[in-house]
């Protein structure tokens, strides 16, 4: 499954990359993706939403297994 998450990371990464941030997979536990927002979007505001609206739509659209999406 790491690997799908990998993948699907690798989609929106391009997005976060250009407004100066990052995604960085930390861990897979009982379904829940743990990531770390890097860069501009570490600290930003709206960085709930792109947690949420973007990362975890995308990749539990792409994976099933995946239940959510934490930061941490």
């Amino acid at each position: 499954m790491r690997e799908k998450v990998e993948e699907v990371l690798g989609k929106v990464r391009p997005m976060l990359q250009s407004d100066g941030g990052d995604v960085e997979l930390v861990d897979i536990e009982d379904g829940i993706v743990k990531v770390k927002l890097l860069g501009a979007c570490g600290g930003c505001p709206m960085s709930t939403m792109t947690l949420k609206r973007g990362i975890e739509a995308k990749l539990m659209e792409e994976i099933p297994e995946v239940k959510g999406v934490e930061s941490v």
